[in-house]
């Protein structure tokens, strides 16, 4: 058990790096040393050991510190607990609510990212939905989630000390117990996760009407550019016999060119040989 001191040392420490995971994880490393440089050497040794979060451990974080995880992982507590008295059909459809919650669960906690600045990957996002699974899954992975320090995401599964150790800034709290079982927290836990399945189908038909908006401006756009490239066609076809036209009527042009140039030489000639005549005429 651990002693007042030791537990007011890991307290400390965990306020200290709940402030640092608090940060993008790109103002993490910065924050930390200096946080080290200002604190007494005992403290400043375990701050620098502190781990850099993984940029979907961090959304995981903000997600926690919101405030909107900690009642989903309580109604989820209570689902585990119902489950030993429930049919195959009714696992299946809390199995289904379960992935929609946590779905949108990882859809707010990259909404929370996206509000800091920070765009969460594809991979990433897997990596969130994966973490938020194994707290819904797990009461020691929601304990370590909840501490909004963790540093590199989780995977459902069976867990070792050490592995959560390796996965949370500071101290590893120890597992939420679950909440007791009543009938109103049944109830309470299939009312959220039926108003997270209705969001989650209003979320599909929004998707599916905006993405019938934008195939039909894509279509209309298609159409107008396939009726450009036949106009462009058209215009191409018109000017290559036009051009045509142009090199017959130059060299047409050419030719009357010499014909004009002979013709006024002729007409020189004539006109000299007439004055000639005309002198000798008058000579006589």
């Amino acid at each position: 058990m651990p002693t007042d001191s030791a537990r007011t040392a890991d307290d400390e420490l965990d306020a200290v790096a709940a402030e640092l995971y608090a940060l993008p994880p790109d103002k993490f490393t910065a924050a930390r040393n200096a946080r080290a440089g200002a604190s007494d050497r005992s403290l400043a040794a375990r701050i620098k050991k502190l781990p850099k979060p993984t940029v979907a451990a961090w959304a995981v974080d903000l997600l926690a510190r919101d405030g909107q995880l900690a009642d989903a992982l309580e109604l989820a507590a209570a689902l585990r607990e119902a489950h030993e008295d429930l049919d195959a059909a009714e696992l299946a459809r809390l199995g289904k609510q379960r992935r929609q919650l946590v779905s949108a669960l990882a859809a707010q906690a990259v909404g929370l990212a996206k509000d800091a600045g920070v765009t969460i990957s594809a991979a990433a996002r897997e990596d969130v939905e994966k973490t938020i699974n194994a707290a819904v899954m797990d009461a020691a992975a929601a304990a370590a989630v909840m501490t909004g320090r963790l540093v590199k995401p989780l995977e459902a599964g069976d867990f070792e000390p050490g592995e959560l150790a390796e996965a949370v800034g500071g101290s590893v709290p120890g597992a939420i117990a679950p909440p007791p079982r009543d009938d109103l927290a049944e109830r309470r836990a299939r009312k959220a996760a039926e108003k997270v399945a209705r969001d989650a189908e209003r979320a599909v038909n929004e998707a599916e009407r905006e993405f019938a908006q934008v195939e039909a401006r894509r279509t209309k756009t298609q159409e107008r550019l396939d009726h450009v490239r036949e106009r462009i066609d058209d215009l191409r076809r018109d000017l290559e016999r036009l051009e045509e036209e142009e090199r017959t009527a130059s060299g047409q042009l050419d030719s009357l060119e010499k014909e004009h140039r002979a013709g006024a030489s002729r007409v020189r000639a004539a006109v000299e040989a007439s004055e000639r005549a005309s002198r000798a005429l008058d000579e006589l």
